[in-house]
């Protein structure tokens, strides 16, 4: 079913308005500096109002012969001081109302961020890195144009237009009213293309997302396209997507180009009909030849105001879609929300309990855990199963990353949805298969979740991860300054790096995640041996596709299309599951041949 025009623009209207009120706040904070700004500009626009009336005066007295050279020096001085007042209340102006647009562009900015901040996995999911960074950048300087110089040029628009026709009709309301003939057409026209604006300005928007986000994801991807020689594909695609944002600029900027040329050309047909008729007016006495001159120099204030018309309303459109693109991220709220009222949480976490849990991820259909019940106690806890079995989400709910259902998670036997989210999260350590290193010294990478450790702690958790020979390794030691994702590290370097970091937090509870995967499995046989000085009263949980380490483990889970299908110590589900013992072996021989 189609949905009517006249419904349509109602809610384009109302979504246009709720987005405007998303600034109002920002405009009483900074209130006394936009009264300022505004008085200031006020005052330009009255000083600018008086000069036509001096120099009618001027022109009056030298067309009689009424004036001396003294009193037209007097006009001259009286015209120079108004010129420097107008240029200190125009400095005014544009400190305080472009100043306020500044601090509107950087409120708006640490809100969005900090918003984003609080959004959880599902959100990120379905919206791309791209489309965020064309909201943090050009979406923002699109709302801060529309309210600095949006703002001014309106402003200046009306109250120029409402005092030089005030003064145009004090000296000839006829000829104001054959001046004023053209402008209903502007008025029109604004009305026809602002719609348009909206529309090609906001697909402008979308395409640049989508233009960051692949010129993202190919610079993070860069050695796997070296690698597969695809260069020449994706600058090719580059390019193509480049002449879309080229094509759908060029049809904003035709919308653009028609708007402000046409208001001048209607302010100029307003000049000609002046010039017409006012002087025919001047020539018959009707009105003197200051008055004529005076009345072109009220509509010359005027035309700007005619002009800016159609730039103001480019702006605000721009401004305002931008707005409602910002909106609907601030209007997207996290699925994890912590309780009002949350349970007092644990001293000591020393058993997580799993009941009856199911999970279905949004958007599907079959879940990817059933009916999952399991008991973890401090020690180590071995997760392994063939891919897609589940373990990976079952260490994502573990962490908090996506929202369970009431009476299946438990903390020490309390529910963990009655407990504060982020003091759960501040109790987990997770290292993920694919973990970040920031771009910072391997030692803050390391102290990331205890800034002030030591450096003989830090050195201690490097050893227990293995990697501590090769930091001493590197050019400045755990001085050295990572490049963006740990660019100059090995992948097994990143994610021991990560390991170390997870074991010095000193939180309750440890995730491995195949956090290891990319280390020889010697390397982790000594790492998950080490770690045991570390894990004392605390609960850790491996996931790995590799049995021989987890040997070592405490207890183990087989888990099998996302449902825990086997539990015991290693011996046990060698002599009971026959998946296990079979993977198990299968590995061993592999390492014999090795």
């Amino acid at each position: 079913m189609q949905v009517p025009d006249k419904l349509k623009q109602s809610r384009e209207l109302d979504n246009s308005w709720q987005a405007v009120r998303l600034v109002f706040p920002f405009f009483r904070q900074y209130r006394l500096q936009l009264f300022i700004g505004f008085f200031s500009l006020l005052a330009v626009n009255g000083l600018q109002l008086v000069i036509p009336r001096v120099i009618k005066h001027a022109v009056d007295g030298l067309q009689n012969a009424a004036v001396s050279a003294a009193t037209l020096l007097q006009y001259s001085i009286m015209i120079f001081g108004l010129a420097v007042c107008i240029a200190l209340f125009r400095f005014g102006w544009r400190y305080m109302i472009l100043g306020f647009s500044r601090h509107l562009e950087k409120d708006l900015r640490n809100w969005l961020f900090a918003h984003l901040l609080t959004l959880d996995r599902v959100f990120f999911q379905r919206t791309t890195t791209g489309e965020i960074m064309a909201l943090a950048t050009n979406d923002l300087a699109a709302v801060q144009l529309a309210g600095g110089m949006g703002l001014v040029a309106f402003a200046d628009a009306v109250v120029l237009s409402i005092a030089a026709l005030s003064f145009m009709a004090y000296i000839h309301p006829g000829l104001t009213l054959i001046a004023i003939v053209p402008m209903p057409f502007l008025a029109l026209l604004t009305r026809f293309l602002s719609n348009r604006l909206h529309r090609y300005f906001k697909k402008v928007q979308e395409q640049f997302s989508r233009l960051t986000e692949f010129v993202r994801a190919t610079i993070n991807s860069i050695r796997i396209i070296k690698a597969y020689t695809l260069e020449k594909k994706q600058a090719a695609q580059f390019a193509g997507m480049g002449r879309e944002y080229v094509q759908d600029n060029l049809r904003l900027a035709k919308v653009q180009g028609t708007l402000f040329p046409v208001s001048g050309l209607i302010a100029n047909t307003s000049m000609l009909l002046v010039l017409l008729f006012g002087g025919r007016l001047t020539i018959k006495g009707s009105i003197t030849i200051g008055d004529f001159v005076a009345f072109t120099s009220y509509l010359f204030m005027l035309t700007w105001p005619m002009m800016a018309l159609g730039w103001v309303t480019n702006l605000f459109q721009r401004g305002v879609t931008s707005l409602q693109r910002i909106q609907n991220v601030l209007n997207e709220q996290p699925v994890i929300v912590a309780p009002s009222q949350p349970a007092p949480f644990p001293e000591r976490v020393s058993r997580i309990s799993i009941k009856n849990l199911t999970f279905t991820y949004p958007d599907q259909g079959d879940p990817t855990l059933q009916n999952v019940n399991l008991e973890i106690e401090q020690g180590i806890l071995g997760i392994v199963g063939k891919t897609g079995s589940g373990k990976t989400t079952l260490t994502h709910l573990l962490a908090r990353l996506y929202q369970v259902k009431e009476n299946t998670l438990f903390w020490n036997g309390v529910d963990v949805n009655k407990l504060d989210l982020a003091e759960v999260r501040r109790r987990i350590a997770l290292v993920p298969q694919d973990v970040t290193v920031f771009s910072d010294s391997v030692r803050a990478n390391i102290a990331m979740g205890k800034p002030g450790a030591t450096q003989e702690e830090i050195e201690s958790v490097a050893r227990a991860a293995a990697v501590h020979t090769e930091i001493v390794g590197l050019p400045k030691g755990y001085d050295t300054r990572l490049g963006e994702r740990g660019v100059k590290l090995s992948g097994g370097q990143r994610q021991r790096i990560a390991f170390a970091r997870a074991l010095l937090s000193d939180r309750p509870v440890l995730i491995i995640d195949d956090g290891l995967s990319a280390v020889d499995i010697e390397t982790e046989h000594e790492i998950i041996g080490s770690m045991r000085a570390f894990i004392r009263n605390r609960i850790c949980m491996i996931v790995s596709h590799r049995l021989a380490p987890l040997a070592q483990a405490d207890q183990l889970i087989v888990m099998d299309r996302g449902k825990v299908v086997a539990q015991g110590d290693h011996k046990h589900l060698l002599r009971t599951n026959r998946f296990y013992a079979t993977i198990y072996e299968y590995q061993k021989s592999r390492m014999g041949k090795g």
